[in-house]
């Protein structure tokens, strides 16, 4: 079993809708999934609450010893990835979902307070020596910043591709209960979607 934490110190970076949509597109792609939240925030969960699909498998997570158990218990039930949605603060719990990561995805959007944002999570995830790749999220569709973004964020380490614009079918899917694959799946957003699940997928098994 693979495990793909989502994790950054900056609220409103589109952690959770990202988890969610990425849990569909995985599971399309053929792997079993379960989602695990330590967010109170709670967006997952209610996400979870709105889906008539029955998978991806989900639950809430407040302890490392809560952690610890759900993974091992996943992995002896054969799931073949675990999304792990994190909260925007830096807490031991955090610190435990990024020891337990094969792959720590950090959403950045490219504005200068967010691309701060990124170091103390960059530190927390190299203190634990754990791989890692940034994703530019909720990016403008046309936007002269991307490439300044993506050339200071390959600086300091991997960034993922393809960038993940901000459009509609992002939020109208978490509203519906859906992965954006799921929602429109022939849409800009869902061949992004379909793109940077591969590239994520390539680097969980290489």
């Amino acid at each position: 079993m693979k495990t793909l934490v989502l994790v950054t110190q900056k609220g409103g970076s589109g952690k959770s809708s990202l988890a969610a949509s990425l849990a569909v597109a995985a599971e399309e792609a053929g792997e079993r999934v379960f989602m695990l939240d330590l967010d109170r925030q709670g967006t997952l969960a209610n996400w979870i609450n709105r889906r008539t699909a029955e998978t991806p498998g989900f639950d809430r997570v407040n302890t490392e010893g809560e952690l610890n158990t759900a993974l091992a218990t996943l992995a002896d039930q054969k799931f073949t990835l675990t999304i792990i949605d994190t909260p925007g603060t830096d807490n031991p719990l955090v610190t435990a979902a990024i020891r337990a990561a094969d792959l720590c995805l950090v959403p950045t959007r490219p504005t200068p307070a967010d691309l701060e944002a990124t170091q103390p999570t960059l530190e927390a995830i190299q203190s634990t020596r754990r791989r890692f790749a940034f994703v530019l999220n909720q990016t403008p569709v046309r936007s002269s910043r991307l490439n300044e973004a993506a050339a200071g964020l390959r600086m300091f380490g991997v960034l993922a591709e393809p960038t993940i614009s901000q459009r509609n079918d992002h939020q109208d899917a978490i509203g519906a209960g859906q992965g954006v694959t799921e929602y429109n799946p022939h849409g800009k957003a869902a061949d992004e979607l379909r793109s940077l699940w591969g590239w994520l997928n390539g680097k969980l098994k290489g």
